[in-house]
């Protein structure tokens, strides 16, 4: 996909234009333009130099992002309204001055002057001749202050040029646009008044004073300076709110410095241009100052504050091998760091692109828009035309008829419709930048918003990705620190996860050297410490060495109901204690399975877990529906199954998940930190907060009610004020005051989208949508679905497929298992042997079960399981 930067588009009726011209160059497979952005999306084959032809040739300019831009023809040197807001990509240093407000500033110096005339034309056209204000007496004849009238009218639509140069060169070329329906209005007024005022010249040489006044009273010279003036007002508006759209970037761009301090092989430290920082480059970064470019600390540690990408305003602590991204703010020590990604490659840079990337795209929402947008301008020429014509047929006088088809020429507004959809947009994925939210797509931010069901990875996603000690239970007359003490001290010799989660947690405890370390068969380990015998293990490992209180056990299968994994621990024939190690649910699961549930979303688990482990998590979490059993090749599958029941997003870590992702109608990859340009990914979290998840929802949901509100405005404006216009409701409207109406009504759309800037995207919304299951599901009565045999039919199989499926299966007795991870490694050697479909690894049961696509022989399996250090004890 290339970006380009297109210049002389003026409204809706310019960007459909460029949009058809491009569309129909050879090899343009897509082309997208935003008006508010003034900037040009088209993916294809054809050159570069074919787009810009047709652009050029359909009267616009374009170059390619990043280039000199070529002007539209008859604009030297000037940036069409919304200029405001356009986006460069680059280093954030870089864009900062092209995304200054330049237009608001050249508008208002063009209405300062327009104004000065007006002001001087309105006191003698208005005040002098309806209320008598005092002027010198060569005012008091009609043809001389007509003909003075007529002069200030022209300096007035002179300083208003570009109305004219555009609108009339845009209806030249068959494409007439906003401009042209002003420079329309504009020119009828003043050649009507003209004609007028040739009448008033003659009368007075015949001494027909009579008709003198009479004509005198229809000249619209003032109508043909108030409208161009009165639109300048409005795009003026227009241009300053649509520049303020941008205010999230433009801020996050200011926190980036413009220089770094790079150190030298001497150790001395210079200060550079942040351009000047190459990859490789050493650089430091003293207290309260920000990081320059993305790195990788390599000496000393500190807190850096990270609101800027993640919109967490908690610092996070860093030390050597820590990664560190630009534009943070390190709040406490002095650190050096190695710079690994600079210039558009940093994580500000990527973001920056991401949002103007989004900014430039369209909403599904913005076709109905687009449509009305090319037929309207000359629509609205015709309807005019009708006008004039239906009231000189119904009698009425000529200056009538002209200054009704006036009015509907200048009160028309294609901009609001053109606006509608891309303020919003951009207002949005700003507030999500701000918050640590990446929408990649304006479609992607409104197809978050749609979907009905939500499914969530559980591990890493739901939970924390890593086991954790999460019940320590010493016996009678045993310490805390005692149990932990002597099972960190056991546990010290193993490479387990669980092992490295007593250990973290034994973590600040003297812990002893063991001799004679042995793994045992059956999920045990046991060692001599001083000249005693520590063993540990599971509860059918510790079962077996020794009898173990019946106490005990129902407490070691009650945790294991929960999810967790009981670890006996006992010294020579006295029980030391138990310790659970389970992958917990993060803090905020919970919440944010709640605030997606309260949103009308039906939330399901997805996980390889086996169901009684699912389950446990399941209920914990409050999700709807669990899906047990699921393996990652298997995820895209249940996802295409969930798409039948409605729109779907997919939330995972964009890496293991990525089948998953592209699959689902909207992926949104969570935890990214600075890896933002995940691919599989239509929304990038920052954060490794599922609240983000809801957050994300959230906000989508408040930009399409924000789009649907902008339509609207813009549909009912234009069905109420084009006939008012008219004179259909008996109103005589002046063209000036339908200038009005018109310069306003742009703004009040951009002016809404700015009220997104308001929304707490985190605070919980009321009331929302019911899931289709129904009410509040009880924790105890969620649906628990295991992708395992018979278990499957419920949501995703036929009852025949699974009958068949039962023949090509396999059940091996397995020993040595103790946790989810041996359970992952039991299942990763089986599905590396070909003619394994899936195989579903159980530790509680002591189990694993295989789903063969063709005969395997029982040798095989057990080798490849009993490789991986785990006895096979036998094959059904």
């Amino acid at each position: 996909m290339e970006r380009y930067d297109v210049t002389g588009m003026s409204c809706a009726a310019c960007s459909a234009r460029v949009e058809k011209a491009v569309g129909k160059v050879p090899g343009v497979t897509s082309c997208a333009v935003s008006l508010l952005t003034n900037s040009m999306n088209v993916e294809g084959s054809a050159s570069s130099e074919a787009i810009i032809k047709a652009v050029e040739d359909a009267g616009y300019g374009a170059a390619l992002k990043g280039a000199s831009s070529r002007q539209a023809p008859g604009t030297p040197g000037r940036q069409s309204s919304g200029a405001s807001g356009r986006l460069v990509q680059g280093s954030p240093a870089a864009q900062d001055d092209p995304l200054k407000d330049t237009e608001t500033p050249r508008l208002k110096k063009r209405l300062i002057r327009s104004a000065a005339v007006l002001a001087v034309l309105m006191y003698f056209s208005m005040g002098h001749m309806m209320w008598g204000w005092p002027a010198p007496a060569a005012f008091d004849n009609h043809v001389f202050l007509g003909t003075f009238e007529m002069l200030l009218a022209i300096i007035c639509l002179v300083i208003n040029g570009k109305f004219f140069t555009s609108g009339f060169r845009s209806l030249l070329h068959g494409a007439p646009n906003m401009d042209t329906l002003v420079a329309l209005g504009s020119a009828a007024s003043f050649g009507y008044s003209l004609v007028e005022l040739f009448a008033m010249i003659l009368a007075q040489g015949n001494g027909d004073h009579e008709t003198v006044m009479a004509y005198g009273m229809n000249l619209y010279f003032e109508s043909a300076a108030m409208i161009p003036t009165l639109i300048t007002v409005g795009k003026m508006l227009e241009a300053k709110s649509k520049g303020r759209t941008t205010d999230a970037l433009r801020s996050l761009m200011k926190l980036a410095p413009k220089t770094a301090l790079l150190v030298g092989e001497d150790g001395s430290e210079t200060e550079v241009p942040i351009e000047s920082v190459q990859t490789g480059d050493i650089f430091a970064v003293r207290p309260g100052d920000s990081v320059p470019v993305d790195g990788i600390v390599v000496e000393g540690s500190t807190a850096i504050n990270e609101s800027a990408l993640t919109g967490e305003s908690i610092p996070v602590d860093k030390e050597p091998g820590d990664v560190v991204s630009a534009a943070t703010v390190n709040q406490a020590g002095y650190i050096r760091c190695r710079a690994t990604r600079v210039g558009e490659d940093t994580t500000l840079a990527q973001i920056i692109r991401t949002v103007s990337d989004a900014a430039a795209t369209k909403a599904p929402l913005a076709r109905i828009a687009d449509r009305v947008s090319g037929i309207f301008v000359p629509a609205v020429i015709g309807i005019a035309v009708l006008t004039l014509a239906g009231w000189l047929l119904a009698g009425k006088p000529f200056s009538f008829a002209i200054a009704r088809a006036i009015s509907v020429l200048v009160i028309s507004c294609p901009c609001a419709l053109g606006l509608a959809t891309p303020v919003a947009i951009m207002v949005g994925s700003g507030m999500g930048a701000k918050n640590g939210i990446l929408y990649k797509t304006a479609a992607s931010l409104e197809a978050a918003g749609r979907a009905s069901v939500v499914a969530l990875d559980k591990t890493g996603t739901i939970t924390e990705g890593r086991p954790v000690v999460t019940d320590v239970l010493p016996a009678l007359g045993i310490s805390r620190d005692e149990l932990l003490a002597k099972a960190g001290s056991l546990e010290s010799r193993s490479e387990h996860p669980l092992a490295k989660a007593v250990m973290e947690e034994a973590g600040g405890l003297t812990l002893s050297d063991v001799s004679d370390f042995k793994a045992l068969p059956g999920n045990g380990l046991q060692a001599m410490l001083n000249g005693t015998l520590l063993q540990g293990g599971s509860l059918k490992f510790m079962g077996g060495c020794r009898g173990v209180d019946e106490r005990v056990r129902r407490q070691a299968e009650a945790l294991a109901l929960q999810g967790k994994t009981p670890l006996l621990f006992a010294e020579d024939d006295a029980l030391l204690g138990l310790i659970a190690v389970a992958d917990t649910i993060k803090a905020d699961s919970r919440e944010a399975v709640k605030q997606l549930r309260d949103m009308g979303l039906d939330v399901v688990m997805l996980t390889g877990d086996n169901e009684r482990t699912a389950k446990a998590i399941g209920e914990q979490a409050g999700v709807d529906r669990v899906i047990a059993g699921v393996l990652p090749s298997e995820k895209a599958k249940v996802i295409e199954d969930l798409k039948k029941s409605g729109k779907v997003i997919m939330v995972g870590d964009g890496i293991n998940d990525a089948p998953a992702l592209t699959t689902a109608d909207t992926g949104l990859a969570i935890g990214a930190g600075a890896d933002v340009a995940i691919d599989a990914a239509d929304v990038v979290l920052m954060k490794n907060s599922l609240l983000d998840a809801a957050a994300a929802v959230r906000l989508s949901r408040r930009v399409i009610r924000n789009i649907h509100q902008n339509l609207f405005w813009a549909f009912f404006y234009n069905a109420i004020c084009i006939p008012l216009a008219m004179g259909l409701y008996g109103i005589a409207m002046k063209p000036m005051y339908g200038a009005a109406a018109m310069s306003l009504s742009s703004f009040c759309v951009c002016m809404n989208a700015l009220r997104l800037n308001l929304v707490d995207i985190h605070k919980p919304s009321e009331g929302g949508r019911r899931s289709r299951r129904g009410a509040e599901v009880p924790a105890g009565d969620k649906d628990i679905i295991a992708v395992q045999k018979t278990a499957e039919i419920a949501d995703f199989t036929d009852h025949e497929a699974i009958e068949e499926e039962r023949n090509m299966t396999k059940t091996l007795t397995v020993e040595g298992m103790m946790c989810m991870h041996c359970e992952a490694r039991v299942k990763k050697a089986l599905e590396a042997i070909d003619g394994v479909e899936s195989a579903v690894a159980s530790h509680e049961a002591g189990t694993a079960v295989v789903t063969l696509s063709k005969d395997v022989p029982d040798d095989v399996l057990k080798a490849a399981v009993e490789a991986q250090d785990y006895p096979v004890k036998g094959i059904a």
